[in-house]
């Protein structure tokens, strides 16, 4: 049987402080902050329909059932908003965090985007993109 994926359910991100992190996504990228699990709570952040779990980096991988090692600062991830990069420029300068690059023309997964780039507390690349468009 052949199927095709329908959409980004989570992703994973290795961090060296979550509370630091969670602090970070939510103040800079307006996400909701979320605890769960039984036993060891956990934490993620929600935005849309897709959240991003926190995991320590001094979690063992068998607890997170990987059985990759990750190391905080190794991803590269984009971020669409609904508005212009140089609202974001500013909402970014406004909370102390530093532009790495940006507006830049890029090529989103639908098209043309305009780009603004930084980095979270562990160093991670952001993008946070904006579809001309639809704005």
């Amino acid at each position: 049987m052949r199927f095709a994926v329908d959409r980004l359910d989570h992703l994973v991100i290795t961090c060296r402080d979550v509370e630091t992190s969670a602090g970070w996504y939510q103040r800079v990228l307006g996400m909701e902050r979320e605890e769960f699990g039984t036993g060891e709570r956990r934490t993620a952040l929600r935005f849309g329909g897709q959240k991003i779990n926190l995991r320590p980096e001094t979690a063992t991988q068998e607890a997170w059932f990987s059985g990759v090692a990750s190391v905080p600062g190794a991803q590269d991830l984009c971020f669409v908003v609904t508005v212009l990069p140089e609202q974001v420029m500013e909402h970014l300068q406004r909370c102390g965090v530093t532009v790495e690059v940006g507006p830049v023309a890029k090529q989103g997964a639908l098209g043309p985007i305009r780009s603004v780039y930084c980095r979270d507390p562990d160093g991670n690349l952001i993008e946070i993109a904006s579809y001309g468009d639809a704005l």
